[in-house]
């Protein structure tokens, strides 16, 4: 057979295979996002009741056409003017005035599009001169991020590849239908962006969702720190807050610098850029932060920045329609009736030695035990913070454990009540970075309801303005210390001030005792209330309690006294007519211990010592002493006023070891008289022999403790101790 030659005449370039669009996988993309895919085709149509409606496939207003949005029939329509119908694909090429039969390629190609699916790579027009290898080279895309327009209109997407020359991102222009990013480009997450106040602008698409999984509103350029500046919208960010957060390179903090400027040419509320911790590595980035526990909420409010725009302060103003039209309920007093509201400032004065701290002390437990004192009430066991600058620690715990809680609510006020000691710093800025962490780490995870700081004068700090008597001073420790402290735990805790008064007139403090606050006049015109603590009487323990409300309606004036150490509301005149009573009652006390110090001291010179317990026993309902219980207690008081003493010495006195960790009874000038021999013969009598008896231990009036006496030779008293009886 002759050698044939077979010529080609098809000069054709050869077809690529063409894959067929995977119809199932267009279908469950429609169905999955079935209403915004309805209201893009049909934007007069309405949802109700599980369906949706329209007038007709042309989108008019109208009920004819009706999709099924439930069950097994969701994407299911039928016009019912026309009687026509059919699935969601189909109702898609109807409304473009296709048939889904015969124009299927190209009404895949756009719901790919409008799905944000990988387009057909190899439909894409080629650029001549082409800079970068083509697209199908570089192999499955990585990564894919779909950009918005605010109202959820997808508009780009950004496909990342990673051949082995290394990562490379694309971005396919939706409108066009085109590999190319869209002019102008838009930001990431718009919908969010639109709908925040507080944006937070990072380097590339994967460090803006890493912030977002934490809830963080971010964004970023298209191309991140590439991004051309002059191509993009940044009119999104106006009258927003915007934080840039860079990676840690110097091609970052230049991106920074540019986007910042171009954010504030936008429009932004404020701008500031983040400086990364100088602790972590170069290109360290949000996306980083996030993957190593990083506490970006904190990074991001406390974090070092640099302000390129600050906020603008605003000032609340309010129509009278707008006041007249707010019927909602006013917020909780934190202690009623109005005493202290949230986020108010009552300042408590009084002079010196008139127990203003005591009262104080007594007074926010009880608010953080939840219960009621003097009238005043708090809604729940309130969390306070006691900041003082008087008492040390070992006599604030001693002053504690003196105050009387109602027992059912101690439990609260175990844990609701913190209080520094004796603080020896002034609240200007480094006090500042010292108090506002403690105060957020005492309560955990919940806020301070009330910060007492006592007194003002011990943390003043009024600037370059002057001292606490100087109204610039004044305002400006009020304002940018108080306000600051508060501003930065809980801006609506109620702030509490403790302050010193001055001496006035009788007749000028009958007229306006509040003008007795000592230091400058600012203060009473910033506070919401005033409290005044006041002895009209030095003779007398019964203080008045005045009342100054901005925000509510007056509250009387008070007489109030610490009765057997609580204090109490007390009837002033009442308080006069109990007088002789109470002298009675002293004069009956007084009674008491002359009868114990006498039998002690006779008793002795009859051979016979006591301990404490088996004197309230041996003398109980005899000498009028009252029961067991009663010496016992007056035993102890006149063991802490000095006038009973103890010896431990007992085998000097010929006594048994006393089981005791006192020891026996003594008194001043007390003589025991023991046997000094045989009896005699003839008058049958015992000789006796005298011996002082001298203390070895007193107890101490502070801790109770028993103490070594220094000089047994000398007696002391305690002669400023007040018996905590003398109140009863």
């Amino acid at each position: 057979m002759a050698d044939v030659i077979w010529l080609d005449y098809n000069d054709a370039p050869e077809q690529q295979g063409m894959a067929l669009p995977d119809t199932d996988s267009l279908r469950r993309g429609l169905l999955e996002r079935l209403e915004a895919v309805l209201l893009y085709l049909f934007p007069q149509g309405r949802i109700r009741g599980g369906k949706f409606y329209v007038g007709d496939i042309d989108g008019n207003r109208g009920k004819s056409l009706v999709v099924e949005l439930d069950g097994e029939r969701r994407g299911l329509w039928k016009d019912f003017a026309t009687d026509e119908g059919g699935d969601v694909i189909d109702l898609w090429a109807r409304s473009r005035g296709l048939s889904a039969r015969h124009d299927f390629p190209r009404i895949a190609e756009e719901i790919r599009q409008w799905l944000g699916l990988a387009p057909s790579i190899g439909h894409t027009p080629e650029r001549s001169n082409a800079r970068s290898a083509p697209v199908d080279e570089l192999g499955p895309y990585t990564a894919k991020w779909d950009y918005l327009t605010a109202d959820g209109r997808l508009i780009a997407c950004v496909y990342r590849y990673d051949p082995p020359t290394g990562k490379e991102y694309r971005p396919w222009d939706v409108r066009a239908r085109m590999w190319r990013a869209p002019d102008p480009r838009p930001l990431y997450n718009l919908p969010a962006v639109a709908n925040a106040r507080d944006v937070v602008l990072v380097e590339g698409e994967k460090a803006a969702c890493a912030l977002i999984g934490t809830g963080i509103t971010a964004t970023t350029a298209m191309n991140g720190a590439r991004a051309p500046i002059d191509k993009t919208d940044w009119t999104p960010l106006a009258g927003k807050h915007v934080l840039v957060w860079p990676d840690r390179d110097v091609p970052g903090w230049d991106y920074a610098e540019n986007a910042a400027r171009a954010c504030v040419t936008a429009g932004a509320a404020s701008v500031a850029i983040l400086v990364p911790p100088m602790d972590k590595p170069d290109k360290w980035d949000a996306a980083d932060a996030v993957a190593e526990g990083f506490d970006c909420a904190t990074f991001i409010r406390e974090g070092e920045r640099r302000v390129v725009k600050g906020a603008a302060p605003t000032l609340p103003t309010f129509t009278l329609g707008a006041l007249l039209d707010d019927d909602s309920p006013l917020p909780p007093d934190l202690i009623a009736p109005r005493v202290l509201t949230p986020g108010g400032l009552l300042v408590f004065g009084g002079a010196p030695k008139v127990g203003k701290s005591d009262f104080l002390l007594a007074w926010l437990t009880h608010m953080a035990a939840g219960a009621t004192f003097l009238a005043m009430t708090p809604p729940r066991p309130l969390r306070v913070f006691y900041l003082q600058a008087e008492v040390q620690y070992h006599y604030l715990r001693e002053r504690v454990k003196e105050i009387r809680l109602p027992p059912s609510r101690i439990d609260e006020a175990h844990v609701n009540f913190v209080a520094t000691s004796q603080l020896r710093l002034i609240l200007d800025d480094a006090g500042l970075a010292q108090v506002i962490p403690a105060i957020k780490q005492a309560f955990g995870d919940e806020l301070p309801d009330i910060i007492a700081i006592d007194p003002i004068r011990n943390v003043f700090d009024g600037g370059d303005a002057g001292g606490e008597n100087d109204n610039a001073a004044m305002l400006f420790f009020l304002s940018q210390r108080v306000e600051r402290l508060r501003d930065a735990v809980n801006p609506d805790a109620g702030i509490v001030l403790a302050h010193h008064t001055k001496k006035l007139g009788k007749k000028q403090f009958e007229e306006d005792p509040f003008q007795a606050l000592a230091g400058a006049g600012s203060l009473r015109g910033y506070y919401t209330t005033g409290m005044l603590l006041f002895r009209p009487d030095e003779t007398r323990t019964t203080r008045q309690l005045f009342f100054e409300l901005r925000n509510g309606a007056a509250i009387p004036s008070m007489h109030v006294d610490k009765i057997r150490g609580e204090w109490r509301e007390v009837d002033a005149n009442a308080r006069l007519v109990m007088r002789d009573y109470d002298e009675r009652l002293d004069a009956e006390r007084r009674r008491k211990r002359d009868a114990i110090l006498q039998i002690l001291f006779d008793e002795a010179a009859q051979g016979r010592c006591y301990t404490a317990n088996q004197f309230a026993e041996s003398f109980e309902g005899k000498a009028g002493l009252g029961g067991e219980r009663t010496i016992r207690e007056r035993l102890s008081a006149l063991s802490t006023q000095g006038y009973i003493k103890y010896f431990r010495n007992a085998q000097d006195y010929g006594l048994p070891p006393a089981r005791t960790k006192f020891g026996y009874l003594c008194v001043e000038g007390m003589v025991l008289r023991i046997p000094a021999g045989e009896p005699d013969p003839d008058t049958g009598e015992v000789p006796l022999r005298e011996l002082p008896v001298l203390p070895t231990h007193f107890k101490c009036p502070q801790s109770g403790a028993a103490l070594p006496v220094e000089n047994p030779e000398v007696w002391v008293y305690q002669d400023d101790f007040i018996d905590p009886q003398e109140d009863a």
